[in-house]
């Protein structure tokens, strides 16, 4: 099953708005037993990562310390040369028929939710 997107770029939110959009989002995938996530943040305007991305992130990390997600990819990352994503794709493998895998895409981050 490929994964599930959460468009957080749509409608240009403030930080905050897309940080409330991610937390619900991961609360209803996690009810619904979703097993991944694409989640698309952009890479803002400024050529050096937008903060909504940069917030993405920090709040991944807080969730995964939590044991609310299991791993999460940056996009940059999501190929088999990272650690990260090489443990992302060992707890789901469909992940390496995602249109991204190993495409380097800055816009996206991949969480993996079981």
């Amino acid at each position: 099953m490929p994964c599930q997107i959460i468009n957080l770029e749509r409608g240009m939110p403030l930080v905050e708005q897309a940080r409330a959009q991610l937390s619900q989002a991961l609360r209803t995938a996690k009810a619904n037993r979703v097993r991944s996530l694409k989640i698309i943040h952009g890479y803002g305007s400024s050529g050096k990562g937008g903060a909504i991305k940069a917030d993405v992130h920090r709040f991944l990390l807080q969730k995964k310390r939590e044991g609310f997600i299991r791993e999460f990819v940056k996009g940059e990352e999501f190929s088999p040369f990272y650690q990260s994503a090489r443990q992302a794709v060992a707890l789901d493998p469909s992940l390496t028929r995602d249109s991204d895998y190993s495409r380097g895409n800055d816009g996206i981050t991949i969480v993996v939710l079981f």
